[in-house]
């Protein structure tokens, strides 16, 4: 199933060629559009769900196509006006990322369980919805965040000596990312980061209707799994699955 699932990833991959310099004519980086988001872009570290930097990821940047920066920038005047900001952990993911994560589901369970998926089992993360063989992300205008206070100059640092941390654990208790608490920590493959999710404290409900309220009215659509994870409707490239890496 799992090799299936690798070959659906590579198959029918929209990637232009490696630009030798730059970015795709339709891409840019976020921080020339919107410099004060702050960026922890967990995939090109080993805080993430894997344990380790990911393929495809060669700098911790995050890189989306123009409209869906520039609509996010408008989010992020919003929630400035607030006292707040946007904190992004995924942006545009490469497709040699994407398969690796289907390479990764084939291996045993690894210490990043414990943080990231403590009550699912890794053959189940398929079906339940939270890894894909092929990603939105991989074409350019969909993007993981949450909502932080403004005064956040930059994300927290993580590294292995403070080990794995529930993601569901109360906020306090699991990895302090900076943000507001949403109920769980990000790519948390949990029920309870359902965007119907019960069980969750008014606080958390109101953040995660905040963020929600804002990337809808900026023309993004939400996932139903994920309450971090956001597509802007009106995409230049619907279904596409670029392959150049994050640099």
């Amino acid at each position: 199933m799992i090799a299936a699932a690798l070959a659906l990833a590579l198959a029918g991959t929209a990637a232009p060629s490696e630009p030798p310099s730059g970015l795709p004519d339709a891409f840019v980086r976020l921080s020339e559009v919107a410099p004060t988001i702050v960026q922890d872009m967990r995939y090109a570290g080993a805080h993430n769900f894997t344990g380790r930097p990911v393929p495809g990821y060669d700098a911790p940047t995050c890189i989306l196509t123009r409209q869906a920066a520039e609509a996010l920038a408008g989010v992020q005047a919003e929630m400035e006006a607030k006292d707040l900001t946007l904190i992004v952990w995924d942006c545009y993911r490469p497709a040699r990322s994407v398969a690796a994560f289907v390479a990764w589901a084939e291996g045993p369970d690894e210490t990043a369980k414990a943080e990231f998926f403590p009550r699912v089992p890794k053959s189940e993360l398929f079906e339940r919805g939270y890894i894909a063989a092929r990603s939105g992300h991989s074409a350019g205008s969909t993007v993981d965040l949450g909502i932080a206070p403004r005064d956040l100059a930059a994300a927290p640092a993580w590294s292995a000596e403070m080990g794995f941390v529930e993601c569901i654990a109360p906020a306090g208790e699991r990895f302090p990312d900076g943000a507001l608490d949403f109920g769980t920590g990000y790519d948390c493959f949990d029920a309870l980061a359902h965007g119907d999710a019960v069980g969750l404290s008014d606080t958390a409900r109101a953040n995660r209707a905040a963020l929600r309220e804002a990337m809808i009215v900026a023309g993004f659509a939400p996932y139903a799994e994920e309450w971090w994870h956001f597509t802007l409707a009106d995409q230049p490239f619907p279904g596409a699955a670029f392959d150049f890496p994050v640099r």
